[in-house]
């Protein structure tokens, strides 16, 4: 047997993809935006990010995130 059957036999499954995914649905700030981006938490990062929420609203967050 190799890992991969023992695996499947112990009942492991691929993980659920609502439980991959994150999204928009709640309140999020520009520090969140910043840090979804991997950028650094600055003054100018901040301000990138304010200004492109003001741009795309929810869609800002949605396309960075999987």
């Amino acid at each position: 047997m190799n890992a991969e059957s023992d695996k499947t036999s112990l009942g492991e499954s691929p993980t659920p993809d609502r439980l991959l995914h994150a999204g928009s649905e709640g309140e999020y700030t520009a520090e969140d935006l910043v840090l979804a981006s991997g950028r650094d938490v600055n003054p100018k990062s901040l301000a990138w990010a304010e200004r492109r929420m003001a741009e795309k609203g929810r869609a800002s967050l949605d396309e960075l995130l999987p």
